[in-house]
């Protein structure tokens, strides 16, 4: 199990003003703390209700440094709060893992831009430069992993994962689609990861979908071929409207939580390797246990034959 969208949970949930989504701001305060830390806890009961691991991200998607100016951090005081979400992360470990529900801390990072848009982008060189900070401030703590999300892009991505070898730390990589099953940029999502991995050597562990309805890549999905053993999760919106429309919502999507989880755990039929699942835009706890619920009844409804 994975996380849902802990930004949109917090303002549109909770009430919360999360300017540019930088949720990591919120670390400054105990009462900011205790507002993410009620959110892992969520999903963590989950995982132990339904007997699973959970890998947890940290709240710092959008602690980079061109993001962090726009709130008034220092180079300094972004890598300190970076820090401090992993040492929340860490403690949260000490108290809810289990031999039942191991606890993955994944350290986040965000697109330099707009996810949700690729209108300006950056060469694999600069984009490695501009990433390097933030994955070396990661790799220095106790994260098991760095996690790339939301990209849109592939230069983008072959720079964080040449900057994540660099660091000799783990990186996964997730594609944000748009409604047709391609990247923002135009490529299709094999090509993104079939060129991310020729250009690095294969050196990301695996990659995900994420910010995109399972409706949006089911389509090519069908093809097959042995890309889509390179992807092993999915975190997806719980609403089906494109990413334009979603930019322009003034009220949260959240679906049909019952539906969204079957049509997630139905992706299994396309990806045998997909063991990591979860929500992103617009999804919280319920959509997570609806999700399980469905892989349990699919699994139950194959054990009778």
């Amino acid at each position: 199990m994975t996380d849902g969208g802990l930004e949109t949970s917090l303002i549109f949930h909770e009430g919360v003003d999360v300017p540019y989504f930088a949720s990591y701001d919120l670390l400054k305060t105990e009462a900011g703390r205790a507002l993410i830390e009620r959110h892992y806890e969520r999903f963590t009961t989950l995982a132990h209700e339904h007997g699973v691991g959970i890998v947890l991200a940290t709240p710092t998607w959008r602690a980079s440094r061109d993001w962090g100016r726009k709130l008034g951090y220092s180079d300094s005081t972004l890598a300190d709060a970076n820090r401090h979400a992993v040492d929340q992360l860490i403690q949260f470990r000490l108290k809810w893992e289990t031999p039942a529900t191991l606890i993955v801390i994944v350290g986040a990072i965000g697109p330099r831009a707009d996810g949700y848009k690729a209108e300006v982008r950056m060469s694999v060189k600069e984009a490695q430069a501009y990433h390097r900070t933030q994955i070396d401030t990661m790799a220095a703590t106790q994260v098991d992993m760095v996690g790339a999300f939301t990209l849109n892009y592939v230069d983008e991505a072959i720079g964080m994962v040449q900057a994540a070898k660099a660091a000799a730390v783990p990186i996964s990589i997730s594609f944000t689609l748009e409604t047709d099953g391609r990247l923002p940029s135009g490529e299709t999502l094999q090509e993104a990861i079939e060129t991310t991995d020729a250009e690095t050597g294969g050196y990301a562990a695996f990659f995900m979908i994420n910010c995109a309805h399972p409706s949006h890549f089911e389509g090519p999905l069908r093809n097959g071929g042995g890309w889509l053993q390179r992807i092993r999760g999915v975190r997806a919106n719980a609403s089906r409207l494109s990413h334009a429309e979603l930019d322009e919502a003034d009220e949260l999507d959240d679906g049909n939580p019952i539906e969204f989880g079957e049509e997630v755990a139905v992706l299994r039929r396309f990806l045998h390797r997909m063991n990591i699942v979860g929500g992103c835009c617009g999804t919280d706890h319920r959509h997570a246990d609806q999700i399980w619920h469905a892989i349990k009844r699919i699994d139950g409804a194959k054990a009778l034959y």
